[in-house]
């Protein structure tokens, strides 16, 4: 299959302004839901916090459904709505487990290493020579992916690469997310998204099965409410702008995040996850920028 990036990254129609403006919502809502997990964490399972996370979102959506009926769901991309599926709740399940194990920046961070994962995607899927100038990025943000995971003996953690796999997930929902974005309304991506994933997540629900407690339930109602409106936003803003304008702006989601482990846990970054935080940021922009500037001679 011939390949070209901006297949995947370039919308129909650009609205730059309004497509940085759902990124910048997206980081700052997404920021709030990861604080509320990593509280929520310390009181229900992850695996709980996954479920009834999807299954509120999926409720949300019933009103959309019922207005539009069965010819809403009606699709010709039922295989790229579950692989999106799977990506997304992945990319989930490992960044909540993350969360609750090391520092919401390291954990944030890790995610939105994403960027340097796509082209690694690319080359693995669509066996596409890519050329050396884009790796270049990519080499300097793994770098910076090493001073995070800390490889010294007191602070490396498992949980450090249960992160990173947050990231090597959600680089695979961008790919399917702004291919799907091509064809099918928001909604039925979401509807899909939300419903697949609620499925995905019951075994292990209901392997680590508790009695939730009073005190969870508003917690979980909020994580479930800033997800539904997280992932409306992050779908529009693919489909209102490039990835090489939302990517970079996806990295102030790190501050955000950062500053709520600081307010609520004390967290404050050692010298190797700053350092990592900046060689990550310079990879990943880096690399976004490039792939557009390769969009730009290929179009």
């Amino acid at each position: 299959m011939k390949y070209q990036d901006s297949q995947l990254v370039s919308s129909p129609t650009e609205k730059i302004a309004l497509g940085a403006f759902y990124a910048l919502e997206t980081a700052m809502v997404m920021s709030v839901a990861a604080a509320l997990i990593k509280y929520t964490s310390h009181i229900v399972s992850i695996e709980t916090i996954v479920v009834a996370q999807y299954l509120l979102c999926t409720l949300f959506m019933v009103p959309w459904l019922i207005k539009q009926g069965t010819s809403g769901l009606r699709t010709e991309k039922l295989g790229l709505h579950i692989l999106r599926a799977l990506c997304g709740w992945a990319c989930f399940y490992t960044y909540y487990l993350a969360i609750s194990h090391i520092p919401l920046v390291d954990a944030a961070l890790l995610r939105n290493a994403a960027p340097l994962c796509v082209p690694l995607l690319v080359l693995l899927v669509y066996k596409v020579h890519i050329g050396w100038l884009r790796w270049v990025p990519v080499f300097i943000g793994f770098i910076g992916i090493g001073l995070i995971l800390k490889p010294d003996s007191n602070g490396f953690s498992v949980w450090h690469l249960v992160g990173f796999g947050s990231a090597i997930t959600l680089a695979g929902s961008i790919l399917t997310t702004r291919m799907l974005t091509r064809t099918e309304p928001t909604n039925r991506i979401l509807f899909y998204y939300f419903g697949l994933s609620a499925l995905a997540s019951l075994p292990p629900a209901l392997m680590k099965f508790d009695v939730i407690p009073l005190k969870a339930a508003l917690p979980l109602l909020l994580i479930g409410l800033s997800i539904w409106l997280t992932m409306w936003l992050y779908t529009q803003a693919y489909l209102n702008a490039k990835a090489s304008v939302i990517s970079p702006i996806s990295y102030s989601g790190v501050v955000f995040t950062g500053f709520w482990g600081w307010y609520f846990w004390e967290q404050i970054p050692d010298w190797l996850s700053l350092s990592g935080v900046i060689l990550v940021v310079i990879g990943g922009v880096g690399s976004v920028l490039l792939g557009a500037r390769a969009d730009r001679k290929v179009t």
